[in-house]
């Protein structure tokens, strides 16, 4: 058993280091605490962490690994995940000076549901996330650990997840944070944007220079 929390340790400080990281999930969350109400920010990072979910239960299957290995259905991931950072940074790049605090999204007040989902689909599509995942389950995980203990690191994971992004939320909405960006509030949207472009850009690019390999996880492996 005490290798067991050895093995926990390492795996919460990985995953630490790599939740801290900035990446689409920071920067979705970001703007929705800086554009919608707080109950839609946290709805957005509880999208995050249960994203998380879908990358555990896929990698305790082994599909992980599968999907990885294969360059076909690799490149198909990345390209959706491109595709949607992209769509995520045209609303990004539509900012306009004074709207900052408008909470809408596309013209019209963003429910609850459209909240969580984005926050889900961020993470779930993130190409990068399923090799973070599949190389902590195939490296640092021991294989002959229990499944069900497995399955706890995993629920540790998203629970973790959501909490960080949760403090985040609750930090940028807070009233005095918003009015400090109040004045240049606009910019930072759209550098947001800008950034989420290269991070789409860079996932088409790597699928024209090939498939990545299998290493194990680093803290720079953002979901």
């Amino acid at each position: 058993m005490q290798n067991y929390w050895l093995e926990f340790l390492t795996v919460a400080l990985v995953h630490l280091l790599a939740v801290a990281s900035p990446g689409p999930d920071f920067a979705v969350v970001l703007r929705q605490a800086l554009t919608q109400s707080q109950r839609n920010a946290l709805l957005t990072a509880a999208g995050i962490g249960i994203g998380i979910l879908l990358h555990v239960g896929y990698s305790l299957l082994g599909i992980g690994l599968i999907i990885q290995q294969s360059v076909m259905l690799f490149t198909i991931l990345k390209v959706i995940g491109a595709i949607y950072l992209l769509y995520i940074a045209w609303h990004c790049l539509r900012a306009r000076a004074g709207g900052l605090h408008v909470q809408t999204n596309g013209g019209s007040p963003q429910t609850g549901w459209a909240a969580f989902r984005l926050g889900f689909l961020t993470n779930a599509l993130n190409p990068k996330a399923t090799l973070f995942f599949v190389s902590l389950f195939s490296v640092v995980i021991k294989p002959d650990t229990p499944v069900g203990l497995q399955a706890a690191y995993g629920l540790y994971m998203a629970l973790a997840t959501g909490l960080w992004f949760a403090l985040v939320s609750v930090f940028f909405t807070h009233p005095r944070v918003r009015r400090g960006f109040n004045r240049f509030g606009h910019w930072l949207d759209r550098a947001m944007g800008g950034i989420l472009v290269l991070l789409a850009g860079q996932l088409l690019l790597s699928t024209v220079s090939g498939s990545e390999p299998l290493s194990a996880p680093s803290p720079g492996t953002d979901r």
